[in-house]
């Protein structure tokens, strides 16, 4: 829920959810299918106080009421899906609800996974917290597990936590970063910045090549084993605070 919002216009709460056009939520409410604490609310320009838990409270159509604005979901990201509103081909939106692409504030993935790296993937629909996790100045630590083409060498970790790696094409070190070794070829890394492409980039700086990437946890929040692929659950306020219980603020 928006800072200071206490209350909204039933048609504009629904409109602004994804429910259809006010006049389609007139619709709704005319005919009874717009709940309240057991009583139908058939005036859809009255107004409802946003409350957290409005959804236990209202059904539309028989079914709950979904969050407010300020939902923050956690959703196991598939191979082969890209985190974009405009490219074309399998979209994480597409893993979503149908009427929750037209909700108003819009929901966007905090930070990105690329095509080709699967695991645990943020989405919100409340700025704060999406300029919070992705803040460089906040450090939230993001952990992968990472398959390598050829045996590590022995000397990845030490490199990965001095400060001092510098990638192809830029002057600035990477902040440590700690490599966990658990086979000759695959390994956990925890990072606490996110540049592009930045795990594959690592292994590449030193001779290697990453042939499977899987994000794991976010801060303290880790990606639940019974979360299938392409499965989704919303954060409550525990789980949010988890994703930030582990920064490390500058």
């Amino acid at each position: 829920m928006s800072k200071g919002q206490t209350s909204l216009r039933l048609d504009r709460l629904l409109a602004n959810l994804g429910y259809g056009s006010r006049r389609e939520i007139h619709q709704l409410a005319g005919a009874g299918l717009v709940v309240l604490d057991g009583a139908p609310l058939r005036d859809a320009g009255g107004r409802i106080a946003v409350t957290l838990d409005l959804p236990a409270r209202m059904t539309v159509q028989g079914a709950p009421l979904d969050p407010p604005p300020g939902m923050v979901l956690m959703l196991h990201k598939p191979l082969g899906v890209t985190c974009s509103h405009k490219e074309t081909g399998p979209l994480v939106y597409d893993l979503l609800p149908t009427r929750w692409r037209r909700r108003d504030p819009a929901i966007s993935t905090i930070g990105r996974l690329d095509k080709e790296t699967s695991g645990l993937l943020l989405l919100t629909d409340d700025g704060d917290v999406l300029h919070r996790v992705i803040s460089p100045r906040s450090h939230v630590p993001k952990r992968y597990h990472v398959t390598l083409d050829r045996p590590m060498r022995g000397d990845e970790a030490a490199i990965f936590a001095s400060g001092e790696l510098l990638l192809e094409a830029e002057d600035k070190p990477l902040l440590p970063a700690t490599l966990e070794v658990l086979s000759e070829r695959e390994g956990r890394l925890t990072l606490g910045e996110g540049r592009y492409h930045q795990v594959r980039r690592m292994f590449a700086a030193v001779g290697n090549h990453v042939t499977a990437l899987h994000r794991d946890r976010i801060g303290a929040l880790d990606l639940p084993a019974d979360l299938a692929a392409g499965r989704f659950q919303i954060l409550d306020s525990a789980s949010l605070a988890a994703v930030f219980a582990a920064a490390a603020p500058v």
